[in-house]
């Protein structure tokens, strides 16, 4: 059974950093895309980063994270990690990781970043 289990949110104070990780288990990572996304409070689950299933193809990144977020992975550990640094009270939201490898999709549960002084 797919699972994706992030870890890593928790409370940050503006501009601090912060890196988000994702344990994938149960199918075969290393063939998936991986993408993060989030949700805020009262707005809909948006596109942040994604990253081929091999890493070296073109990243992707939403225009406000781009300089400050960076997307990555570790096959070898079926493992996926979102850096973020100079965090800023927008990006306060539930992050989760998303695996694709054409219709078959899985989610993870999502983790809480909240920025606030």
């Amino acid at each position: 059974q797919a699972q994706l289990v992030e870890s890593g949110g928790g409370l940050v104070h503006p501009g601090e950093a912060k890196t988000l990780s994702c344990a994938a288990s149960g199918f075969g990572f290393k063939s998936y895309a991986i993408q993060w996304h989030r949700q805020a409070p009262g707005k809909e689950r948006e596109l942040v980063a994604g990253i081929s299933s091999n890493g070296n193809g073109n990243l992707l990144y939403a225009d406000s994270v781009k300089g400050r977020f960076t997307i990555s992975r570790d096959n070898a550990k079926n493992m996926a990690f979102l850096q973020m640094s100079s965090l800023k009270p927008d990006d306060t939201a539930v992050y989760y990781c998303k695996a694709i490898m054409g219709r078959s999709v899985s989610w993870g549960q999502g983790t809480q970043v909240t920025v606030s002084a």
